[in-house]
């Protein structure tokens, strides 16, 4: 109980110094200020970044393979003109791995391309039409805020069906309903039976369904060249679950490598493309961020833990003749020691603290003005503090140590 409220006491003096020298206090505080608010904002940008990114990721979906033409990470000593040669992915390609897979649970042959979408006298133009066969939302889920989705014989007839975009239904519609109302793509009337609920703009573009007009394929082969390398071909396979996605693509290349007659020796001209290839380079360079950050609020936290040393070198000489009356009443040296430590320490937290609440505002504005969430994170907070009062003890070790090993005849004699 002694030691506690010694402890408390030697507290209760550092508190009270900190109190007593406002304007001192202060000037400690804003280099640590200033580096806890480089380092966590940097932590806390990247990290609401990666979050956002990650999320888009997702929508593609980890157990889905996706079989296209260009490959979404290239070889290192591959040349692009021989991506260039190779044949876009074909209903043949989809019809061979309907037919033959044992590890697919859904398969989807899709297309996509731009358009112009009209409903009575309101035209958007430049919308993305995504085209594709009745799986699809198997693998690519998303919620209907009002009506349907295609049934397998809508879209095995390819009737003039689709499903909108939450922005495109505000947009063309407005507070009408859109459901059963008809708008034109490309001169083609197209009745909607169906609303996608809001998902939110992706980060990787191209990704919501928002800004989406889904068709039934069979349908839209009456509009485009489905055969066409500008509309992206491209087959969408899941897994059966319990399925890895590894054994899943191993069948998928054995399978088109004899629907397309490959020899032995020769490369694929295809690719079998998957979320992971992303995720895998996003590591590497949010890695590098990081790292970043850390060099950057780095010189910003040695400046402040140098201004908390000098301060607490200063409240030292100060107070020499204190510690010589609390030495000579019989105050033990770890009792000196712990007080300029705990300044130390609580000067670095308040600095912390401080930065930490700039950033927190920040948040708060960049998420009002704009349409990208920053969040600070719990985890962000903790490692502030932790780094605030980190320096706080280094800087304000050998101070501290320096006032404890005063003599104390030698420090109530002292002038400053």
């Amino acid at each position: 109980m002694i030691f506690v409220k010694l402890l408390k006491e030697s507290f209760v003096f550092a508190y009270g110094s900190v109190l007593v020298n406002k304007l001192r206090t202060l000037l400690s505080l804003l280099g640590i200020t200033i580096g806890i608010f480089a380092i966590i904002s940097v932590f806390t940008i990247v990290d609401s970044l990666e979050r956002n990114i990650r999320e888009s990721i997702a929508q593609l979906g980890d157990d889905v393979v996706y079989v296209q033409k260009w490959p979404w990470a290239f070889g290192a000593d591959y040349p692009w003109w021989v991506y260039m040669r190779r044949p876009v992915p074909d209903l043949r390609d989809y019809a061979e791995i309907s037919r033959r897979s044992a590890t697919a649970g859904n398969v989807a042959f899709s297309v996509s391309t731009r358009s112009q979408v009209r409903y009575e006298s309101t035209y958007l133009n430049n919308t993305v039409i995504w085209a594709n066969s009745h799986d699809f939302q198997e693998i690519r889920h998303f919620d209907l805020l009002r009506g349907r989705y295609f049934t397998p014989y809508e879209s095995s007839a390819g009737r003039s069906l689709a499903v909108i975009g939450y922005d495109i239904a505000r947009n063309l519609f407005g507070d009408e309903d859109p459901v059963n109302k008809e708008i034109r793509i490309s001169g083609r009337k197209v009745t909607v039976i169906g609303v996608a609920r809001q998902e939110g703009s992706s980060m990787l573009g191209g990704g919501s369904m928002d800004e989406m007009v889904l068709l039934p394929l069979n349908f839209a082969r009456t509009i485009f060249n489905i055969r066409s390398d500008q509309l992206n071909p491209m087959i969408m396979v899941k897994a059966v679950a319990g399925v890895p996605n590894q054994e899943l693509i191993d069948e998928l290349r054995f399978i088109l490598r004899s629907a397309r007659r490959l020899p032995p020796a020769t490369d694929d001209n295809f690719a079998l493309n998957q979320a992971s290839a992303i995720t895998r380079g996003l590591d590497q360079i949010f890695v590098m961020i990081n790292l970043v950050g850390w060099i950057i609020g780095g010189f910003s936290i040695l400046v402040g833990g140098f201004g908390i040393a000098n301060i607490m070198f200063v409240s030292v000489k100060e107070r020499t003749n204190i510690i010589g009356i609390q030495k000579s009443l019989g105050a033990k040296n770890w009792f000196i020691l712990l007080q300029f430590l705990y300044e130390s320490v609580l000067l670095a937290l308040a600095g912390g603290v401080l930065g930490l609440l700039f950033i927190f505002i920040g948040t708060l504005l960049v998420s009002h003005l704009s349409e990208f969430t920053i969040t600070l994170t719990l985890a962000n907070i903790i490692l502030g503090l932790f780094v605030s009062a980190v320096i706080g003890i280094i800087a304000g070790y050998a101070p501290a140590y320096n006032a404890s090993r005063l003599n104390p005849v030698e420090a109530i004699n002292h002038t400053f």
